[in-house]
């Protein structure tokens, strides 16, 4: 949850400070390090003194330092030692508790932007002081932070696994595990079923849950399984999937690190078919 700062309290507030301009990360100029110390410490700030909240509530993701947000919107940082970062390259490098509780922030982040207005009404919005929500005056419409599902699926024969390299990732190379957004009325497994036959072709069986990670690109939430092929031959879906193929756990192509949820599905898979 995000807290505000009072103006009396940022005379002593200390610690990191997750600063968006956008959608990307300020950071200091060739370090590509979030900026630490004080409010007073870093001058693009001096414009938003009203604007600062501090994250809380991490329910175990805290870090070991204070945690200040400010969203300077469309904006940019002034001075030249000032740049901005890609969320999605400072999150995939950053420690796990680092990533869960940046990614947090950027989610309420998003929330905020993307909910100013009332969406029933279309009068303009308050934020809501006890939970995270905010909350139409005129018709009492109150709206919390979205969190979209989407199954995340390690396929594998029993002695290889198939990994798709999207459109997306044509210039890195970069195979993966297949993904997809559950739709309205639809249960996890169906969307394991029905995501799988349209990226690549194949049936599956043997669904085995593995876990979930909440993924902040913007609002998701990834519920990861693992499966074994049941038939069908490998067709990727145009406009969708670069690639799909049949790979050897000892010749594996490059995959996303094991920070992400596809990174270990991939590494207990491998496991799963050595039988360690």
């Amino acid at each position: 949850m995000l807290k505000p700062v009072s103006q009396q309290s940022l005379d002593t507030a200390r610690g990191q400070w997750l600063i968006f301009s956008r959608d990307k990360l300020v950071v200091r100029q060739n370090q590509r390090q979030l900026p630490q110390g004080g409010f007073d410490d870093i001058d693009c700030l001096r414009a938003y003194h009203a604007d600062v909240y501090e994250l809380k509530d991490l329910q175990g993701d805290s870090l070991p330092q204070s945690t200040f947000i400010v969203d300077m919107g469309a904006e940019e940082p002034e001075g030249e030692h000032w740049e901005l970062a890609s969320l999605r390259h400072m999150l995939m490098q950053a420690p796990d508790t680092a990533f869960a509780v940046a990614g947090r922030a950027w989610q309420y982040v998003h929330f905020f932007r993307t909910h100013r207005y009332c969406g029933q009404c279309g009068d303009r919005t308050q934020r809501v002081d006890w939970e995270m929500a905010v909350q139409c005056q005129r018709c009492q419409h109150r709206s919390y932070p979205r969190v979209s599902p989407c199954i995340i699926v390690a396929v594998h024969d029993g002695e290889r696994l198939l990994l798709a390299r999207g459109v997306r990732h044509r210039e890195l190379n970069m195979y993966s595990t297949l993904a997809g957004f559950v739709e309205s009325g639809e249960s996890l497994e169906q969307a394991v079923h029905r995501e799988i036959f349209e990226e690549v072709g194949v049936s599956v069986t043997d669904l085995e849950y593995f876990g979930s990670q909440p993924w902040p690109f913007p609002h998701s939430l990834m519920v990861g399984y693992i499966a074994r092929y049941a038939g069908g031959d490998i067709v990727p879906e145009e406009g969708e999937i670069d690639d799909a193929q049949w790979f050897w756990p000892d010749a594996l192509p490059k995959t996303p690190p094991t920070l992400s949820i596809a990174g270990q599905l991939i590494a207990a898979t491998v496991k799963k078919i050595q039988g360690k």
